[in-house]
C-alpha cells in the first residue's frame, strides 16, 4: 500500500533541484493518486 493512495498531491519543484512536473510523472503511477496542482519555483 502506497501513502499517496488516495490522496491529493501539491507538488512544488525547485528549479535547481527536481522540477515539479518530474515529481509528477511519479506521482502520477500511483493508483488514486490526484495532482491537484504542480509548480516549479526558484528559490533564492
Amino acid at each position: 500500500m502506497s501513502l499517496l493512495k488516495d490522496k491529493k498531491i501539491v507538488i512544488i519543484g525547485d528549479r535547481d533541484g527536481i522540477p515539479g512536473p518530474a515529481i509528477e510523472e511519479c506521482v502520477k503511477t500511483v493508483e488514486g493518486a490526484d495532482v491537484v496542482f504542480s509548480s516549479t519555483e526558484c528559490f533564492v
